[in-house]
């Protein structure tokens, strides 16, 4: 205990050694002191018999807790499973799955990863996992999850049932690296708008995104619509790479600026691809961190147009520290500020993170996401872009140039009501696994299914009476004739999705998306210009 007390001095003195006076650093010294001290009292003296890691994490994050919102601490398990999405990859065997009656269902294998290599298939169940049983003991899907995923080059054997085969077949997998995407999905809404769904910015992003606009641009695009709903950011490297596929070289795309760090600015690195098209971003209140820094410099450059809703409103910036046992503090270190000076950080008051996580509840009920007039912004925080000198404004995310209230009428408290009971997913795999075959068959290709393909009207019976089963009924015939209606849609989309890939998916539910109507509108007017 006292060596990991000395340990932490010595690390604490190296990082902060720039800022430190002789008396700073006597004082932090001596408040390391302290924390050790106790600990040691405790797993020494305490009446009961302790868990000092355990402790200690809780003293941590007690620590960070009275700071800004988005300083935080995370173990050495929860760091791993944060930082794989953004590391654009993980080591297991690579399937796309849903758990179906407590089974694992096999949606289909990633492309050329080792469980297609293997010969799984879609619609295979795995129910064992080295002679473990996994399907039918109520395992918890992390607990699936973990014994499926594992070191590359380590190898796993699956028990798998499919359909039309009596006996239980035995794969002997080898474990690879599975990547992550950015790129959702990437498809030409018209003969000459691509659209490109973006989940987050990391490692891969930016060659994703590259690789996408070459191939819509194959296709004919013209206009691209860049969909950055829902996409809570990443990293600050990936939002500039991006940025630069749309600005020209040398535009500034973000700075930051901290108290102990240097100032840093980042500009275009002028090897963009689509420098000049029209562009639109589509942002909602769940846009957040890189995908403002994104939307925050191309409406400062004036180069496309941004609708949708007011954005989350992160803009710290946190450098990771990693701890000797693998965890992690992420703490902020400073602002990032866009190319007119904005800082796109909503307010906060240090030590009350629950107030601050309100904030979203508290945009819903003072009606900010359904009425532009609701939003008011201090003149004081009054900014102007840098080439047509529009108006703008910083200090709690970026404001669209276009605003699209949300549509609280989509999803009914019935639809909702399902889906977190699992009731659609629940009906529509089996459905979907029986008639696969036939589906395949019969729509070979993706116009023809988008054209004349309808949801049957058995499998939305069956969603109705499998609610009923679990007390789940809409309030009166509206509710209920309004559900289905969006029902039909997103079945469509989920038909399409097991069909071919998360574009179709896409292709068929973004026909019905506010936003996505709304840009296209903006490049019709945009045209007649």
């Amino acid at each position: 205990m006292k060596k990991a007390i000395y340990v932490a001095i010595a690390l604490l003195t190296t990082l902060c050694a720039p800022a430190q006076t002789v008396q700073e650093r006597t004082q932090l010294n001596l408040a390391v002191q302290k924390i050790g001290t106790t600990l040691m009292a405790i797993k020494g003296l305490y009446i009961d018999t302790t868990n000092i890691a355990q402790l200690t994490d809780e003293t941590i994050k007690s620590i960070l807790a009275q700071l800004d919102p988005h300083s935080s601490y995370s173990t050495a398990e929860e760091t791993k499973k944060l930082t794989e999405p953004l590391n654009s990859n993980f080591e297991g065997i690579g399937v796309q799955f849903n758990v179906i009656s407590d089974t694992l269902v096999v949606i289909q294998p990633v492309s050329k990863g080792p469980s297609e290599k293997a010969g799984i298939i879609a619609g295979d169940r795995i129910i064992s996992v080295n002679d473990t049983a996994i399907a039918g003991v109520k395992m918890p899907r992390e607990q699936m999850m973990k014994r499926l995923r594992g070191p590359k080059g380590t190898e796993v054997m699956l028990g798998i049932k499919r359909r039309g085969v009596d006996e239980t077949l035995q794969f002997r997998i080898i474990r690879d690296k599975i990547p992550l995407h950015s790129v959702d999905a990437a498809y030409m809404i018209r003969p000459d708008v691509g659209i490109i769904h973006l989940a987050n910015f990391a490692s891969s992003t930016q060659e994703e995104l590259h690789e996408a606009i070459i191939n819509l641009k194959k296709k004919g695009m013209q206009s691209l619509i860049l969909d950055l709903q829902q996409n809570g950011g990443g990293y600050l490297e990936a939002a500039s790479a991006v940025a630069s596929e749309f600005l020209q070289k040398g535009d500034l795309v973000v700075y930051t600026d901290g108290r102990s760090v240097p100032k840093q600015r980042s500009v275009a690195s002028g090897k963009g691809i689509f420098t000049d098209g029209r562009l639109i971003i589509l942002v909602d209140e769940y846009t957040a961190s890189a995908a403002e820094i994104v939307s925050g410099a191309v409406q400062d450059h004036d180069r496309g147009t941004i609708i949708g809703r007011r954005t989350f409103g992160k803009g710290l910036v946190q450098r990771p520290i990693e701890l000797p046992d693998g965890s992690m503090v992420r703490l902020t270190v400073s602002h990032y500020y866009t190319p007119a000076g904005r800082c796109i950080q909503k307010p906060y008051v240090k030590g009350q993170k629950k107030e601050y996580d309100l904030d979203m509840v508290n945009r819903f009920n003072n009606g900010e996401l359904m009425h532009l007039d609701s939003i008011h912004f201090a003149d004081s925080l009054k900014c102007y872009t840098l080439k047509q000198h529009r108006t703008i404004y910083g200090g709690g995310g970026i404001m669209p140039d276009v605003f699209v209230p949300l549509d609280t009428t989509v999803y009914t408290n019935y639809y909702r009501t399902l889906s977190r009971k699992n009731v659609i997913l629940d009906t529509y795999m089996p459905y979907f696994d029986n008639n696969r075959k036939q589906l395949a068959s019969e729509y070979k290709k993706f116009e023809k299914f988008r054209e004349s393909f309808e949801v049957p009207q058995a499998l939305l019976d069956s969603i109705v009476s499998r609610g009923e089963k679990m007390d789940v009924r809409p309030a009166d015939e509206a509710e209920r004739i309004q559900t289905i209606d969006r029902l039909r849609i997103i079945l469509k989309g989920l038909f399409a999705r097991d069909l071919w890939e998360l574009s179709e998916y896409y292709a068929i539910v973004d026909e019905h998306n506010d936003i996505i109507k709304r840009a296209l509108q903006q490049l019709d007017s945009e045209k007649q210009k």
